[in-house]
Protein backbone atom coordinates (compact mmCIF):
# COMPACT_ATOMS: atom_id res chain seq x y z
CA UNK A 1 0.00 0.00 0.00
CA UNK A 2 2.77 2.39 1.30
CA UNK A 3 4.76 1.64 -2.31
CA UNK A 4 1.86 2.03 -4.12
CA UNK A 5 0.78 5.49 -2.20
CA UNK A 6 4.47 6.59 -3.15
CA UNK A 7 4.33 5.76 -6.41
CA UNK A 8 1.28 8.05 -6.74
CA UNK A 9 2.81 11.23 -5.34
CA UNK A 10 5.96 10.77 -7.43
CA UNK A 11 3.65 10.38 -10.48
CA UNK A 12 1.82 13.11 -9.66
CA UNK A 13 5.08 15.37 -9.04
CA UNK A 14 6.36 14.72 -12.31
CA UNK A 15 3.00 15.81 -13.69
CA UNK A 16 2.92 19.23 -11.60
CA UNK A 17 6.45 19.93 -12.93
CA UNK A 18 5.81 18.81 -16.83
CA UNK A 19 2.22 20.66 -16.60
CA UNK A 20 4.70 23.91 -14.68
CA UNK A 21 7.17 23.79 -17.44
CA UNK A 22 7.27 26.21 -20.10
CA UNK A 23 7.82 26.12 -23.46
CA UNK A 24 11.21 27.05 -25.01
CA UNK A 25 10.51 30.10 -27.33
CA UNK A 26 12.56 32.45 -28.63
CA UNK A 27 11.89 36.21 -26.65
CA UNK A 28 11.32 37.47 -30.00
CA UNK A 29 10.48 36.87 -33.54
CA UNK A 30 11.70 39.29 -36.19
CA UNK A 31 10.70 38.69 -39.89
CA UNK A 32 11.69 41.06 -42.70
CA UNK A 33 10.63 41.20 -45.82
CA UNK A 34 12.49 42.97 -48.87
CA UNK A 35 10.10 44.09 -51.89
CA UNK A 36 11.24 42.87 -55.03
CA UNK A 37 14.16 41.07 -54.42
CA UNK A 38 15.31 38.26 -56.66
CA UNK A 39 16.98 35.44 -55.46
CA UNK A 40 19.85 36.12 -57.11
CA UNK A 41 20.49 39.36 -55.47
CA UNK A 42 21.69 36.91 -52.69
CA UNK A 43 24.69 36.08 -54.95
CA UNK A 44 24.96 39.23 -58.11
CA UNK A 45 26.05 41.54 -55.18
CA UNK A 46 27.55 39.05 -52.34
CA UNK A 47 31.04 39.98 -52.89
CA UNK A 48 29.87 43.88 -52.25
CA UNK A 49 27.70 43.02 -48.83
CA UNK A 50 29.23 43.24 -45.32
CA UNK A 51 29.95 40.77 -43.48
CA UNK A 52 27.42 41.65 -40.52
CA UNK A 53 24.53 41.98 -42.93
CA UNK A 54 23.37 39.55 -46.23
CA UNK A 55 26.52 37.77 -45.44
CA UNK A 56 26.16 37.38 -41.91
CA UNK A 57 23.04 35.67 -42.49
CA UNK A 58 23.67 33.51 -45.45
CA UNK A 59 27.09 32.45 -43.29
CA UNK A 60 25.69 31.95 -40.09
CA UNK A 61 21.57 31.15 -40.53
CA UNK A 62 19.82 28.51 -42.98
CA UNK A 63 19.28 28.97 -46.30
CA UNK A 64 16.19 27.95 -48.39
CA UNK A 65 17.67 28.30 -51.81
CA UNK A 66 14.90 27.21 -53.89
CA UNK A 67 12.08 28.81 -52.45
CA UNK A 68 9.31 30.03 -54.77
CA UNK A 69 5.75 31.40 -54.98
CA UNK A 70 3.28 28.91 -55.39
CA UNK A 71 0.29 31.41 -56.90
CA UNK A 72 -0.01 33.80 -59.76
CA UNK A 73 -0.25 36.87 -59.73
CA UNK A 74 3.17 37.73 -57.75
CA UNK A 75 2.12 41.11 -56.37
CA UNK A 76 3.30 43.19 -53.02
CA UNK A 77 -0.06 42.61 -51.35
CA UNK A 78 -0.13 38.67 -51.84
CA UNK A 79 3.02 38.03 -51.08
CA UNK A 80 2.78 39.96 -47.90
CA UNK A 81 0.12 38.38 -46.88
CA UNK A 82 0.98 34.59 -48.14
CA UNK A 83 4.48 35.27 -45.70
CA UNK A 84 2.82 35.35 -42.50
CA UNK A 85 -0.48 33.29 -43.49
CA UNK A 86 1.06 30.64 -45.30
CA UNK A 87 -2.03 30.81 -47.49
CA UNK A 88 -2.80 31.36 -50.85
CA UNK A 89 -5.46 34.23 -52.51
CA UNK A 90 -8.05 31.45 -52.73
CA UNK A 91 -8.70 31.49 -49.27
CA UNK A 92 -6.85 34.44 -47.65
CA UNK A 93 -8.86 36.88 -49.77
CA UNK A 94 -5.87 39.13 -50.58
CA UNK A 95 -6.31 39.06 -54.70
CA UNK A 96 -4.04 41.57 -55.49
CA UNK A 97 -2.81 44.96 -54.46
CA UNK A 98 -6.27 46.13 -55.70
CA UNK A 99 -8.79 43.93 -56.75
CA UNK A 100 -12.88 44.73 -57.23
CA UNK A 101 -14.56 43.76 -54.25
CA UNK A 102 -18.48 44.00 -54.62
CA UNK A 103 -17.81 45.56 -57.78
CA UNK A 104 -15.86 48.38 -56.46
CA UNK A 105 -11.70 48.73 -56.82
CA UNK A 106 -10.33 48.45 -53.14
CA UNK A 107 -6.87 48.49 -52.49
CA UNK A 108 -5.63 45.18 -49.93
CA UNK A 109 -6.42 47.19 -47.29
CA UNK A 110 -9.15 49.74 -48.03
CA UNK A 111 -11.12 50.26 -45.10
CA UNK A 112 -13.36 53.31 -45.03
CA UNK A 113 -14.79 53.18 -41.59
CA UNK A 114 -11.52 53.90 -40.20
CA UNK A 115 -9.55 57.27 -40.53
CA UNK A 116 -5.59 58.16 -40.36
CA UNK A 117 -4.55 58.62 -37.06
CA UNK A 118 -1.20 60.76 -36.89
CA UNK A 119 -2.79 63.08 -39.85
CA UNK A 120 -5.65 64.19 -40.52
CA UNK A 121 -8.51 61.83 -40.52
CA UNK A 122 -9.84 62.30 -43.83
CA UNK A 123 -6.41 61.67 -45.21
CA UNK A 124 -7.23 58.66 -47.59
CA UNK A 125 -4.05 57.02 -46.77
CA UNK A 126 -5.11 56.15 -43.37
CA UNK A 127 -8.57 54.42 -44.40
CA UNK A 128 -7.00 51.08 -43.95
CA UNK A 129 -6.89 48.09 -41.87
CA UNK A 130 -6.28 44.18 -41.99
CA UNK A 131 -10.38 43.59 -42.59
CA UNK A 132 -9.85 42.53 -45.87
CA UNK A 133 -7.67 39.92 -44.95
CA UNK A 134 -9.78 36.20 -44.56
CA UNK A 135 -6.93 34.02 -43.13
CA UNK A 136 -4.72 34.62 -39.78
CA UNK A 137 -1.29 35.57 -39.15
CA UNK A 138 1.65 34.04 -37.23
CA UNK A 139 1.07 37.02 -34.79
CA UNK A 140 -2.37 36.45 -34.28
CA UNK A 141 -1.64 32.79 -33.58
CA UNK A 142 1.08 33.92 -31.27
CA UNK A 143 -1.46 36.14 -29.79
CA UNK A 144 -3.82 33.20 -29.36
CA UNK A 145 -1.20 31.01 -27.77
CA UNK A 146 -0.21 33.24 -24.80
CA UNK A 147 -3.80 34.83 -24.39
CA UNK A 148 -3.09 38.32 -25.68
CA UNK A 149 -0.17 38.59 -24.06
CA UNK A 150 2.67 38.94 -26.84
CA UNK A 151 3.30 42.14 -28.67
CA UNK A 152 3.00 42.14 -31.97
CA UNK A 153 3.35 45.58 -34.28
CA UNK A 154 4.53 45.79 -38.07
CA UNK A 155 6.59 48.63 -39.79
CA UNK A 156 6.81 49.62 -43.37
CA UNK A 157 6.62 52.46 -45.72
CA UNK A 158 3.52 50.76 -47.73
CA UNK A 159 0.24 50.46 -45.74
CA UNK A 160 -0.17 47.04 -46.94
CA UNK A 161 3.69 46.08 -46.52
CA UNK A 162 2.69 47.11 -42.68
CA UNK A 163 -0.69 45.77 -42.35
CA UNK A 164 -0.96 42.71 -43.56
CA UNK A 165 1.72 41.06 -42.12
CA UNK A 166 1.18 42.26 -38.74
CA UNK A 167 -2.50 40.92 -38.91
CA UNK A 168 -5.65 41.11 -37.57
CA UNK A 169 -4.83 41.33 -33.56
CA UNK A 170 -2.09 43.48 -33.97
CA UNK A 171 -0.84 46.07 -31.09
CA UNK A 172 0.25 48.39 -34.12
CA UNK A 173 0.74 48.81 -37.74
CA UNK A 174 2.96 51.53 -38.70
CA UNK A 175 3.17 53.16 -42.45
CA UNK A 176 4.58 55.75 -44.20
CA UNK A 177 2.16 59.11 -45.53
CA UNK A 178 3.95 61.11 -48.27
CA UNK A 179 1.38 63.74 -47.43
CA UNK A 180 2.19 64.00 -44.16
CA UNK A 181 5.82 63.34 -44.73
CA UNK A 182 6.39 61.11 -41.40
CA UNK A 183 4.38 57.67 -40.28
CA UNK A 184 0.93 57.35 -39.61
CA UNK A 185 -1.84 54.39 -38.58
CA UNK A 186 -5.65 54.08 -38.36
CA UNK A 187 -8.16 54.36 -35.66
CA UNK A 188 -8.20 50.29 -36.59
CA UNK A 189 -5.02 50.55 -33.89
CA UNK A 190 -5.37 53.44 -31.72
CA UNK A 191 -7.00 56.82 -31.52
CA UNK A 192 -3.67 58.37 -30.84
CA UNK A 193 -0.06 57.92 -31.83
CA UNK A 194 2.11 56.87 -28.80
CA UNK A 195 4.27 59.50 -27.75
CA UNK A 196 7.56 57.89 -28.62
CA UNK A 197 6.26 57.98 -32.48
CA UNK A 198 5.59 61.73 -32.34
CA UNK A 199 8.83 62.68 -31.24
CA UNK A 200 10.29 59.68 -33.73
CA UNK A 201 8.15 61.79 -37.04
CA UNK A 202 9.04 65.21 -35.67
CA UNK A 203 12.77 64.04 -35.62
CA UNK A 204 12.27 62.50 -39.17
CA UNK A 205 9.86 64.59 -40.64
CA UNK A 206 10.18 65.16 -44.40
CA UNK A 207 9.21 67.90 -47.01
CA UNK A 208 5.04 66.83 -47.44
CA UNK A 209 5.24 65.15 -51.22
CA UNK A 210 9.03 64.14 -51.11
CA UNK A 211 8.59 60.38 -51.49
CA UNK A 212 11.24 58.64 -49.65
CA UNK A 213 9.90 55.08 -51.16
CA UNK A 214 11.87 55.75 -54.35
CA UNK A 215 15.24 56.66 -52.22
CA UNK A 216 17.64 54.72 -50.64
CA UNK A 217 16.81 57.10 -47.53
CA UNK A 218 13.21 54.93 -47.54
CA UNK A 219 15.45 52.01 -46.50
CA UNK A 220 17.31 53.58 -43.49
CA UNK A 221 13.76 54.99 -42.45
CA UNK A 222 12.12 51.83 -41.92
CA UNK A 223 14.90 50.37 -40.26
CA UNK A 224 15.26 53.13 -37.89
CA UNK A 225 11.44 53.23 -37.17
CA UNK A 226 11.65 49.38 -36.69
CA UNK A 227 14.57 50.28 -34.11
CA UNK A 228 12.38 52.50 -32.15
CA UNK A 229 9.48 50.29 -32.03
CA UNK A 230 11.72 47.81 -30.63
CA UNK A 231 12.92 49.98 -27.75
CA UNK A 232 10.51 51.69 -26.73
CA UNK A 233 7.79 48.76 -27.09
CA UNK A 234 10.10 46.85 -25.18
CA UNK A 235 9.99 43.64 -27.75
CA UNK A 236 11.32 40.88 -26.72
CA UNK A 237 11.53 41.70 -23.14
CA UNK A 238 8.17 40.48 -21.76
CA UNK A 239 7.00 37.40 -20.29
CA UNK A 240 5.79 36.15 -23.72
CA UNK A 241 7.25 36.06 -26.99
CA UNK A 242 6.83 38.87 -29.21
CA UNK A 243 6.79 40.10 -32.91
CA UNK A 244 8.30 42.83 -35.55
CA UNK A 245 7.49 42.62 -39.27
CA UNK A 246 9.16 44.98 -40.88
CA UNK A 247 9.06 45.45 -45.00
CA UNK A 248 11.76 47.06 -46.90
CA UNK A 249 9.58 48.89 -49.78
CA UNK A 250 12.16 51.47 -51.50
CA UNK A 251 13.76 48.48 -52.98
CA UNK A 252 10.64 47.55 -55.12
CA UNK A 253 9.90 51.50 -56.11
CA UNK A 254 13.72 51.92 -57.13
CA UNK A 255 13.55 48.50 -59.44
CA UNK A 256 10.28 49.82 -60.83
CA UNK A 257 12.07 52.91 -62.12
CA UNK A 258 15.47 51.77 -62.60
CA UNK A 259 14.98 48.03 -63.54
CA UNK A 260 17.36 44.90 -62.13
CA UNK A 261 20.65 46.37 -63.01
CA UNK A 262 22.51 49.80 -63.15
CA UNK A 263 23.63 51.33 -60.19
CA UNK A 264 20.19 52.25 -58.60
CA UNK A 265 19.46 48.73 -58.46
CA UNK A 266 23.16 48.45 -56.78
CA UNK A 267 23.04 51.37 -54.48
CA UNK A 268 19.53 50.21 -52.74
CA UNK A 269 21.22 46.88 -52.16
CA UNK A 270 24.19 48.17 -50.92
CA UNK A 271 21.84 50.39 -48.41
CA UNK A 272 20.06 47.75 -47.64
CA UNK A 273 22.57 45.65 -46.37
CA UNK A 274 24.83 48.22 -44.22
CA UNK A 275 21.21 49.30 -42.69
CA UNK A 276 20.58 44.87 -41.78
CA UNK A 277 23.90 45.22 -40.53
CA UNK A 278 23.52 47.56 -37.67
CA UNK A 279 19.92 46.41 -37.05
CA UNK A 280 21.60 43.02 -36.55
CA UNK A 281 23.67 44.38 -34.00
CA UNK A 282 20.92 46.58 -32.37
CA UNK A 283 18.87 42.86 -31.99
CA UNK A 284 22.01 41.82 -30.73
CA UNK A 285 22.17 44.14 -28.31
CA UNK A 286 19.06 44.75 -27.32
CA UNK A 287 17.74 41.06 -27.18
CA UNK A 288 20.74 38.69 -27.64
CA UNK A 289 21.81 36.60 -30.46
CA UNK A 290 20.66 33.65 -29.15
CA UNK A 291 16.79 34.65 -28.07
CA UNK A 292 15.77 36.13 -31.15
CA UNK A 293 14.05 34.26 -34.56
CA UNK A 294 14.87 35.99 -37.54
CA UNK A 295 13.86 35.02 -41.17
CA UNK A 296 14.65 37.40 -44.20
CA UNK A 297 12.60 36.97 -47.24
CA UNK A 298 10.68 38.71 -50.17
CA UNK A 299 7.30 39.32 -51.36
CA UNK A 300 7.90 38.55 -55.50
CA UNK A 301 11.01 39.11 -57.23
CA UNK A 302 11.30 41.15 -60.64
CA UNK A 303 11.95 40.41 -64.47
CA UNK A 304 14.95 41.99 -66.32
CA UNK A 305 13.81 44.70 -68.48
CA UNK A 306 12.91 43.65 -72.02
CA UNK A 307 14.80 46.10 -73.84
CA UNK A 308 17.73 45.10 -71.51
CA UNK A 309 17.30 41.69 -73.03
CA UNK A 310 16.83 42.09 -76.19
CA UNK A 311 19.82 44.11 -76.95
CA UNK A 312 21.40 40.59 -75.41
CA UNK A 313 19.62 38.55 -78.38
CA UNK A 314 17.32 37.41 -75.41
CA UNK A 315 13.48 37.00 -75.20
CA UNK A 316 11.66 39.82 -73.65
CA UNK A 317 8.86 42.20 -73.36
CA UNK A 318 5.57 43.35 -72.40
CA UNK A 319 1.91 43.51 -71.77
CA UNK A 320 -0.47 46.51 -72.57
CA UNK A 321 -4.40 46.11 -71.68
CA UNK A 322 -5.30 48.52 -73.55
CA UNK A 323 -4.73 47.22 -76.75
CA UNK A 324 -6.13 43.96 -75.92
CA UNK A 325 -8.91 45.65 -74.64
CA UNK A 326 -9.91 47.31 -77.79
CA UNK A 327 -9.14 44.31 -80.04
CA UNK A 328 -12.09 42.65 -77.54
CA UNK A 329 -14.65 45.23 -77.53
CA UNK A 330 -14.00 45.40 -81.70
CA UNK A 331 -14.27 41.33 -81.92
CA UNK A 332 -17.22 41.21 -79.54
CA UNK A 333 -19.11 44.29 -80.84
CA UNK A 334 -19.01 42.28 -84.85
CA UNK A 335 -20.06 39.37 -83.15
CA UNK A 336 -22.71 40.79 -80.58
CA UNK A 337 -24.12 43.44 -82.48
CA UNK A 338 -23.06 45.73 -79.09
CA UNK A 339 -20.49 48.14 -79.03
CA UNK A 340 -18.83 49.29 -75.53
CA UNK A 341 -16.46 47.93 -73.28
CA UNK A 342 -16.92 44.38 -72.15
CA UNK A 343 -13.85 44.79 -69.73
CA UNK A 344 -14.35 46.59 -66.50
CA UNK A 345 -10.64 46.39 -65.46
CA UNK A 346 -7.43 44.46 -66.18
CA UNK A 347 -5.17 44.10 -63.21
CA UNK A 348 -1.77 41.94 -63.04
CA UNK A 349 -2.94 39.71 -65.94
CA UNK A 350 -6.01 39.22 -64.62
CA UNK A 351 -9.23 40.42 -66.48
CA UNK A 352 -12.71 41.24 -64.94
CA UNK A 353 -15.71 41.37 -67.33
CA UNK A 354 -18.36 44.48 -67.14
CA UNK A 355 -21.42 42.17 -65.82
CA UNK A 356 -23.46 45.08 -65.69
CA UNK A 357 -22.97 45.88 -69.39
CA UNK A 358 -23.27 42.44 -70.26
CA UNK A 359 -26.35 42.57 -68.21
CA UNK A 360 -27.77 45.71 -69.34
CA UNK A 361 -27.99 44.43 -72.83
CA UNK A 362 -29.42 41.48 -72.51
CA UNK A 363 -26.24 39.16 -73.39
CA UNK A 364 -25.63 35.65 -72.30
CA UNK A 365 -22.43 36.31 -69.64
CA UNK A 366 -20.87 32.87 -70.50
CA UNK A 367 -21.03 33.20 -74.23
CA UNK A 368 -19.35 37.15 -74.08
CA UNK A 369 -16.64 35.49 -71.59
CA UNK A 370 -16.11 31.93 -74.10
CA UNK A 371 -16.00 34.97 -77.09
CA UNK A 372 -13.65 36.74 -74.89
CA UNK A 373 -11.02 34.00 -74.28
CA UNK A 374 -10.98 33.22 -77.85
CA UNK A 375 -10.41 36.47 -79.05
CA UNK A 376 -7.44 37.17 -77.15
CA UNK A 377 -5.89 33.34 -77.79
CA UNK A 378 -5.08 34.67 -81.14
CA UNK A 379 -2.68 37.60 -79.95
CA UNK A 380 0.85 35.31 -79.92
CA UNK A 381 2.28 37.48 -76.88
CA UNK A 382 -0.41 35.09 -74.54
CA UNK A 383 0.88 31.85 -74.08
CA UNK A 384 -2.28 30.99 -72.36
CA UNK A 385 -5.73 32.42 -71.55
CA UNK A 386 -8.08 31.01 -69.37
CA UNK A 387 -11.18 30.84 -67.89
CA UNK A 388 -10.96 31.12 -64.09
CA UNK A 389 -13.64 28.68 -63.55
CA UNK A 390 -12.55 26.51 -66.02
CA UNK A 391 -8.93 26.34 -65.49
CA UNK A 392 -8.96 22.23 -64.15
CA UNK A 393 -9.95 21.13 -67.45
CA UNK A 394 -7.30 23.35 -69.44
CA UNK A 395 -4.32 22.03 -71.42
CA UNK A 396 -2.06 24.31 -69.11
CA UNK A 397 1.26 22.17 -67.35
CA UNK A 398 0.11 20.85 -63.95
CA UNK A 399 2.25 23.08 -61.72
CA UNK A 400 1.08 26.49 -63.84
CA UNK A 401 -2.25 25.13 -63.21
CA UNK A 402 -2.19 25.16 -59.31
CA UNK A 403 -0.65 28.49 -59.35
CA UNK A 404 -3.52 29.75 -61.35
CA UNK A 405 -6.25 28.06 -59.25
CA UNK A 406 -4.17 28.94 -56.17
CA UNK A 407 -4.14 32.81 -57.18
CA UNK A 408 -7.93 32.61 -57.62
CA UNK A 409 -10.64 34.18 -55.52
CA UNK A 410 -13.60 33.26 -56.93
CA UNK A 411 -15.40 36.72 -55.64
CA UNK A 412 -12.38 38.77 -55.73
CA UNK A 413 -10.36 37.53 -58.74
CA UNK A 414 -12.10 38.54 -61.85
CA UNK A 415 -12.95 36.33 -64.70
CA UNK A 416 -10.21 35.81 -66.83
CA UNK A 417 -6.17 35.29 -66.47
CA UNK A 418 -4.05 36.02 -69.44
CA UNK A 419 -0.23 33.91 -69.15
CA UNK A 420 2.35 35.84 -70.93
CA UNK A 421 5.13 34.31 -72.68
CA UNK A 422 8.51 33.40 -70.82
CA UNK A 423 10.25 36.59 -69.62
CA UNK A 424 7.41 39.33 -70.59
CA UNK A 425 5.73 41.69 -67.99
CA UNK A 426 2.64 43.22 -67.72
CA UNK A 427 3.16 46.81 -68.72
CA UNK A 428 4.14 48.60 -71.81
CA UNK A 429 7.49 48.60 -72.61
CA UNK A 430 8.56 51.26 -75.04
CA UNK A 431 11.80 52.17 -76.63
CA UNK A 432 13.45 53.68 -73.88
CA UNK A 433 11.62 51.77 -71.05
CA UNK A 434 13.97 51.22 -68.51
CA UNK A 435 12.41 49.74 -65.63
CA UNK A 436 10.60 46.45 -64.48
CA UNK A 437 7.40 44.83 -63.07
CA UNK A 438 6.61 41.77 -61.73
CA UNK A 439 3.75 39.44 -61.13
CA UNK A 440 4.08 36.22 -63.72
CA UNK A 441 4.73 32.90 -62.58
CA UNK A 442 8.26 32.91 -64.13
CA UNK A 443 11.16 32.34 -61.86
CA UNK A 444 12.60 36.02 -62.43
CA UNK A 445 9.52 36.73 -60.16
CA UNK A 446 8.83 33.64 -58.44
CA UNK A 447 11.80 32.27 -57.04
CA UNK A 448 12.29 34.30 -53.67
CA UNK A 449 15.33 34.47 -51.21
CA UNK A 450 14.18 33.00 -47.66
CA UNK A 451 17.24 32.82 -45.19
CA UNK A 452 16.30 31.75 -41.47
CA UNK A 453 18.97 33.16 -38.27
CA UNK A 454 19.23 32.51 -34.78
CA UNK A 455 17.21 31.32 -32.15
CA UNK A 456 17.53 27.23 -32.58
CA UNK A 457 18.11 27.38 -36.06
CA UNK A 458 21.36 25.48 -37.69
CA UNK A 459 23.55 26.97 -39.76
CA UNK A 460 23.62 25.17 -43.61
CA UNK A 461 21.00 25.37 -46.68
CA UNK A 462 19.00 23.39 -49.13
CA UNK A 463 18.16 23.31 -52.60
CA UNK A 464 15.00 20.81 -51.68
CA UNK A 465 12.15 22.57 -53.09
CA UNK A 466 10.28 24.89 -50.22
CA UNK A 467 7.46 27.59 -50.68
CA UNK A 468 6.47 30.37 -49.44
CA UNK A 469 3.37 29.39 -47.77
CA UNK A 470 5.90 26.85 -46.10
CA UNK A 471 7.36 29.78 -44.03
CA UNK A 472 4.71 30.55 -41.56
CA UNK A 473 3.93 26.76 -40.50
CA UNK A 474 7.99 26.39 -40.26
CA UNK A 475 7.74 29.84 -37.40
CA UNK A 476 4.65 28.25 -35.66
CA UNK A 477 6.46 24.64 -35.39
CA UNK A 478 9.76 25.94 -33.74
CA UNK A 479 7.44 28.20 -31.41
CA UNK A 480 5.16 25.13 -30.50
CA UNK A 481 2.27 27.29 -31.60
CA UNK A 482 -0.94 26.38 -34.22
CA UNK A 483 0.04 27.47 -37.81
CA UNK A 484 -2.89 30.14 -39.24
CA UNK A 485 -5.91 29.10 -40.07
CA UNK A 486 -6.01 29.16 -43.87
CA UNK A 487 -2.18 27.98 -44.00
CA UNK A 488 -1.78 25.29 -46.48
CA UNK A 489 2.39 25.43 -46.48
CA UNK A 490 4.73 22.58 -44.38
CA UNK A 491 7.14 23.44 -42.00
CA UNK A 492 10.43 23.49 -43.12
CA UNK A 493 11.84 20.75 -40.63
CA UNK A 494 15.80 21.18 -42.00
CA UNK A 495 16.31 25.07 -40.33
CA UNK A 496 16.19 24.11 -36.93
CA UNK A 497 18.14 21.86 -34.28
Amino acid sequence: MKKTITTLLLTLVCMAAWCGSEVNRPRLIVGIVVDQMRWDYLYYYYDQYDDGGLKRLLNNGFSCENTMIPYVPTVTAIGHSCVYTGSVPAFSGIAGNNFLLNGVNVTSVTDNTVHAVGSSPENSDGFCSPRNLLANTIGDQLKLATNFKSKVIGVALKDRAAILPAGHSADAAYWWDTKAGHFITSSYYMDKLPRWVENFNRNNNTESGFDIKTSNKGVTMTFKMAEEALKNEHLGKHETTDMLAVSISSTDAIGHTYSTRGKENREVYMQLDKDLAHFLRVLDREIGSSNYLLFLTADHGAVHNGNFLNEHKMPGGGFSSRPAKEKVNNALAQHFGVEGNYIKEVMDCRLYLDREFIAAHNLDFTQVKKKVVETLREDPQFAYVLDYEDVQNSTVPQFLRERIINGYHRLRSGDIMVVLQGSHMHGTVGPTYKGTSHGTWNPDDSHIPLIFMGWNVKEGSTSTPTFMTDIAPTVCAMLHIQMPDCCIGNAIQEVWK
